[in-house]
């Protein structure tokens, strides 16, 4: 006990040294949630890092001094646009309620429903609560409310559901609340708590012209059926010209003549004596939007919304062969949702005796088909089967618009964060987020691996933003050809900004890509790498070894205050 609290002081001091002052509080917390031997392995290395970044500093003296990129100067404006095509996406519409309004006090709701008084949970972890909170979520859904986990442990054998609106789940912190899920059969491609929209949609209204990108306006062949609030989704047929456009033919095919939801939008103003029609939207394009791909808006309805997850912490590790079974088994997910949090839920190692320690059965929270959701102060880690099939997945975005994830951490799972699977992840925010340990197991009886990358992993993502991160492993995004059932160009105009660690930023964006002010993270965007086939011109690369002067220092936080002028 003696010699894991040593090591812990001494993770507190190597998170001292290498995270700003805006990040300790999270990597402090992040590396005492570390199990004695991941203290140990802290402790050793931190010497042999510490002579590392000393060595660098001496041999390699840098320009001091604040400075700004030439792409976001003082005057800068979202329709700016620089040398060479170059421009900057206004990112700040990212997060719950656009990022305008900061996350409901559930502890402060009028209705409250606490599963172990009133329905009966046991929160020791001896009998199976599933049914009892099950109940509590069940009656908050009439009216609205909060499902209240007064500390201690709560084990489920089951799965939760919330399918409406309003309904929040908070336990008392995750140091104190701790939820485990033991059920692992039947659960591939499935989460132990699921909050779960039913987005539908109309049929088309056809763009009469292209959509030019950075618009806020659009123009369609007859608008007479919408209004302003209404909710639409932007999209277009992925059809063979879209694709050989891209250099993607024979690549991509999983959804190729197929109509994808791009860009999740809501009507601001309806012009019907424009002509053509004009629709104004809430946030810009961040694409062109072509007729010859069949672009249209699509009226939408079903988003779920202000649902919540709070406070507590959650674990679903299983036997290791178990694990390893199946594929894809999240702990939290949010799907067809909008306007809805995460905020200070952890993993914690599985007390169910088969989990050996380990967090996760393979995947942390994910975020599918939604737009305007925060996850926020949250740590997920050590996932068990980190193999193939999109497992390991910590913090995962899927064909989602304008999500947040701020202030998060990743630790030991294949790719940390991540965005995954079709197209139309656009518009979200990496912010203050920390990552380590990202790693490929090939084989379950082989528990070691290859080194691997947070990542841009399918389907040309537009337009998002990680931004003041620090990576100890690493960030990519490039051509991953035909992996993952055809990937092909994984993204395009995203931007790194201000980032710094001790792994590798590889950065081959089909376009332009983005990599403003970093510090000790190694940077790659040449053109003569694999992953680069197709991408050029090289990615635009500013501020190499000076991210600690950049000014601002996130880039999320300067325009959302420019735009909402606080």
């Amino acid at each position: 006990m003696d010699r894991n609290r040593e090591a812990l002081g001494v993770q507190g001091e190597l998170a001292s040294r290498l995270f700003p002052q805006h990040q300790r509080k999270q990597a402090g917390r992040l590396l005492s949630l570390g199990s004695r031997k991941q203290a140990r392995r802290l402790r050793y290395i931190q010497v042999a890092i510490l002579l590392i970044l000393t060595a660098v500093s001496v041999s390699c003296p840098r320009p001091s001094g604040p400075w700004r990129s030439e792409l976001y100067p003082v005057d800068w404006t979202p329709e700016a646009t620089y040398a060479g095509g170059r421009f900057l996406h206004d990112f700040s519409y990212a997060g719950y309620h656009y990022g305008e309004d900061p996350l409901p006090d559930a502890k402060i709701g009028p209705l409250v429903f606490d599963v172990a008084t009133a329905y009966g949970a046991d929160n020791t972890g001896v009998a199976d609560a599933t049914t009892a909170i099950q109940n509590a979520i069940d009656a908050a859904e009439v009216a609205g409310g909060v499902v209240y986990l007064p500390a201690g442990l709560y084990r489920c054998d089951g799965v939760l559901r919330v399918d409406e609106p309003g309904v929040t789940i908070r336990g008392d912190g995750a140091d104190a609340t701790k939820l485990y899920f033991t059920k692992s059969q039947d659960m591939a491609y499935k989460s132990h708590i699921t909050f779960q929209g039913s987005v539908s949609r109309g049929p088309d209204i056809p763009l009469a012209v292209d959509g030019e990108n950075r618009a806020f306006d659009v123009f369609v062949i007859d608008a007479s059926s919408l209004s302003p609030g209404d909710e639409v989704s932007l999209g277009w047929v992925i059809t063979d010209d879209f694709v050989a456009e891209h250099g993607m033919t024979g690549t991509w095919q999983a959804f190729n003549g197929n109509w994808q939801a791009i860009f999740r939008r809501t009507v601001v103003a309806v012009d019907t004596a424009a002509n053509p029609d004009r629709v104004t939207l809430d946030v810009p394009l961040r694409y062109p939007a072509l007729v010859r791909d069949g672009a249209s808006l699509r009226k939408e309805s079903g988003y779920l919304s202000e649902c919540g997850v709070e406070d507590l912490a959650l674990a679903n590790a299983v036997d290791w062969d178990d694990a390893w079974d199946i594929y894809q088994v999240h702990i939290l997910l949010f799907s067809g949702v909008k306007d809805c949090w995460v905020r200070g839920v952890d993993s914690f190692a599985s007390p169910y005796p088969p989990a050996d320690g380990y967090h996760l059965q393979s995947c942390g929270i994910e975020v599918v088909n939604s737009k305007r959701v925060t996850v926020a102060d949250s740590v997920m880690q050590t996932a068990q089967n980190r193999g193939g099939g999109g497992c390991g997945y910590l913090f995962e975005i899927s064909q989602s618009n304008e999500v947040l994830i701020r202030d998060c951490a990743g630790l030991d799972g294949r790719h940390n964060f991540i965005q995954n699977w079709g197209f139309g992840t656009t518009g979200c925010v990496f912010l203050r987020c920390y990552s380590a340990g990202s790693t490929n197991l090939a084989y379950r009886n082989l528990p070691v691996g290859l080194p691997a990358y947070n990542e841009y992993h399918h389907s040309l993502a537009m337009a998002n933003l990680v931004d003041q991160c620090t990576l100890d492993d690493g960030w990519y995004a490039g051509n991953r050809k035909n992996e993952s059932s055809g990937a092909g160009h994984t993204s395009t105009q995203c931007v790194f900004w201000n980032t710094d660690g001790r792994g590798v930023l590889r950065s081959f964006q089909y376009g332009t890509g983005y990599v403003i002010g970093t510090e000790d993270i190694r940077v790659d965007v040449s053109l003569a790498n694999g992953p680069a086939q197709g991408t050029a011109p090289a990615d635009y690369v500013e501020g190499e070894g000076r991210g600690a002067q950049l000014v601002p220092e996130s880039l999320y936080e300067d325009q959302l205050e420019g735009r909402i002028g606080n």
